[in-house]
C-alpha cells in the first residue's frame, strides 16, 4: 500500500532513534564537561570534609582513617598531603611530597595566581580552582586550605582533556548510534510487520464485507485492543449477515406477494372471462326457452315440456359449474384444509366404479381393473375421490368406438401410481400443456355434448398439489391415460 502504516511505523520509529542519538551528543557536548568537572569538585569536598571530621575526632593517625581515606583518593584518582602549622609534613599520597609542599605553601602564602587559573569556589578555609601543571602540561582541579584543627592541607585531580573525552564519546556514539538506528530499522520493519499484520487482516476482511462476503473471520488470540476491534467486526459480520439474510427473506418474501397478488389479479380477469363465456350459452338458451314458454310459441303439453326440460338441464349445468368453481377457489387459496388420513385406496376405486356401473352398462363401456390386494395410502380421502371421478367422468365421455377403460394401481419405492386409461383419440401434443387450466376445452363441441366445464383437470391440479403429489397425462397410439400419485401408507 502507497500508505503503509508499517512503512510509517518503521519510519516514525528510526526517526525516533535518530532523534535520541541526536539528543545525545547535544547533550553530551552541552553539559558533559560540567558534569565531569562538577563531579571531581564533589570528591574533592567529600575527601576534605572526611579528613575535616578526622581531625577534629583526632583519627588522623589511626589505621581506619588511612584505610578508608586511601579508598576516596583511589577511587577519584586525588593525590594530597597534610602539613601541620610548623609545615612538617604528616600524611601523603605520593613520593614528591616535596613539589606538593611548595605547592601548597605558594598557594597558601604567596598567593599562587596565574592567567590559566580559574577559580571555582573560594571560602575561608579552602579554595578549589583549576590550574595548569607546567611540568607535564596537565590541568588539575587543586583545592587547598586550613582544617579546623590548624593543619594545611592540598588535594589535587588530575582533570584529562575533557574536550577531547567529548569529542572521543561523540565520534563513539555516533558511530553505535549508526548502527543502532540500522539494527533499529530492521527490528521496527519487523515489529512494526507484527504490529500491523492483524490490521492488514481486519482491512482485507472490511473489503470482502463491501461485496457482501462474510466468510471470512478474523482470527487472532491476542487480547490487544486490535484483537478487541477484530471480534467486534466478527460480530458485526455475523450481524451483517443474519441482517441482510432477512431482508432477502423479506424482500422474497414481498416479491412472492407481488406476483401473488398480480397472479390473483390475472386469474380473476381470466376467471370473469371464462365465467361470462361459460354461462353466456345456457343463459342464452334459458332466456330464449322461457321467452318462447311465456309467448306461447308451441301450444301442445310436450313442446312445452321439451322447453321445461332444456331450461332444467341448462340450470343443472350452470349448477355444476358454480359448485365447481367454487371448490377450485377454496382449493387455489387455500381455503380448503386438506385431512391427512390412512385408507385403502383399492376399495375406494372399487366403490366408485361399482357406483357408477349403470352409467357405464348405458354407454357400453367396458371397464377393466385386476383384483388388488388392500393398497394403504396417505392423503384426503374425499379429495383423492374428486380426483379419480374427474378422470374416470372424462374417461366415459372420451371412451372412443372401443368403449374400454382400463383402471391399473402399480407400487414403486413408497409411492402407488393410479392410472386411468381410456380407449379413443390421443390428445393433440400442443393441447397436453394446457389441460391443467381451467375452462380449457381439446374438443369444445364434445365438450358441450356431455356437458362439461372445462374444470375438472384444474381442480386436479389444485387437489394434487395441495398434496404434494405427482400427476400427469400421456399419449398412447389408441388411447389417453392420466395418473396421479399418492404416499404409501
Amino acid at each position: 500500500m502507497k500508505y503503509s502504516i508499517k512503512k510509517q511505523f518503521a519510519g516514525a520509529f528510526c526517526l525516533l532513534m535518530i532523534g535520541t542519538i541526536m539528543l545525545c551528543l547535544f547533550i553530551n557536548s552541552t553539559f558533559l564537561e560540567r558534569y565531569y568537572l562538577s563531579n571531581k569538585q564533589n570528591a574533592l569536598m567529600n575527601a576534605y570534609r572526611y579528613m575535616n571530621a578526622a581531625s577534629n575526632a583526632d583519627k588522623l593517625n589511626t589505621e581506619e582513617f588511612d584505610i578508608e581515606f586511601q579508598k576516596i583518593c583511589g577511587k577519584n584518582n586525588i593525590s594530597f598531603i597534610l602539613l601541620n602549622a610548623e609545615t612538617k609534613t604528616l600524611k601523603t599520597s605520593t613520593n614528591d611530597y616535596e613539589f606538593l609542599s611548595r605547592k601548597l605553601l605558594n598557594n597558601l602564602f604567596e598567593k599562587e595566581s596565574s592567567s590559566y587559573a580559574q577559580i571555582l569556589v573560594e571560602e575561608q578555609n579552602y579554595t578549589i580552582r583549576i590550574a595548569l601543571d607546567e611540568r607535564i602540561k596537565t590541568d588539575y582541579v587543586e583545592m587547598w586550605g586550613v582544617l579546623d584543627n590548624g593543619n594545611l592541607f592540598l588535594f589535587r585531580s588530575p582533570l584529562e582533556s575533557i574536550k577531547d573525552s567529548v569529542k572521543l564519546a561523540n565520534r563513539f556514539l555516533s558511530y553505535v548510534g549508526l548502527c543502532a538506528a540500522l539494527m533499529s530499522a530492521l527490528i521496527g520493519f519487523w515489529v512494526s510487520g507484527k504490529i500491523t499484520k492483524p490490521i492488514k487482516e481486519l482491512t482485507q476482511i472490511s473489503e470482502k464485507m463491501i461485496h457482501l462476503d462474510f466468510d471470512a473471520k478474523y482470527s487472532g488470540k491476542s487480547r490487544t485492543e486490535i484483537a478487541q476491534l477484530g471480534q467486534n467486526i466478527n460480530k458485526l459480520s455475523c450481524t451483517l449477515e443474519q441482517t441482510i439474510s432477512e431482508l432477502k427473506s423479506a424482500n422474497n418474501e414481498l416479491q412472492r406477494d407481488i406476483e401473488k397478488k398480480n397472479e390473483i389479479d390475472e386469474m380473476r380477469k381470466e376467471f370473469l372471462s371464462n365465467v361470462s363465456h361459460e354461462l353466456k350459452t345456457p343463459i342464452a338458451l334459458i332466456q330464449g326457452y322461457a321467452e318462447g314458454l311465456k309467448e306461447g310459441i308451441n301450444d301442445d303439453a310436450e313442446s312445452r315440456e321439451f322447453y321445461c326440460d332444456v331450461i332444467m338441464d341448462e340450470a343443472v349445468k350452470m349448477n355444476n359449474m358454480v359448485k365447481k368453481l367454487l371448490t377450485l377457489n377454496q382449493l387455489e387459496f387455500g381455503n380448503d384444509t386438506i385431512t391427512m388420513e390412512r385408507f385403502d385406496i383399492v376399495a375406494l376405486i372399487q366403490n366408485y366404479i361399482q357406483s357408477c356401473e349403470i352409467l357405464t352398462k348405458q354407454k357400453e363401456i367396458s371397464v377393466r381393473m385386476e383384483d388388488y390386494e388392500p393398497i394403504y395410502v396417505w392423503a384426503d380421502e374425499f379429495k383423492t375421490e374428486e380426483v379419480f371421478m374427474n378422470y374416470f367422468s372424462n374417461a366415459i365421455n372420451y371412451a372412443g368406438q372401443e368403449k374400454i377403460i382400463d383402471v391399473k394401481l402399480q407400487k414403486y419405492e413408497n409411492k402407488v401410481r393410479i392410472s386411468v386409461f381410456n380407449s379413443g383419440n390421443p390428445i393433440p401434443e400442443e393441447s397436453l400443456v394446457h389441460l391443467w387450466e381451467k375452462f380449457y376445452k381439446v374438443d369444445k363441441a364434445r365438450t358441450r355434448e356431455y356437458g362439461g366445464s372445462g374444470i375438472g383437470l384444474s381442480i386436479v391440479k389444485a387437489i394434487m398439489e395441495s398434496m404434494n403429489q405427482a400427476y400427469g397425462v400421456k399419449n398412447y397410439e389408441n388411447g389417453v391415460e392420466f395418473w396421479y400419485e399418492l404416499e404409501l401408507a
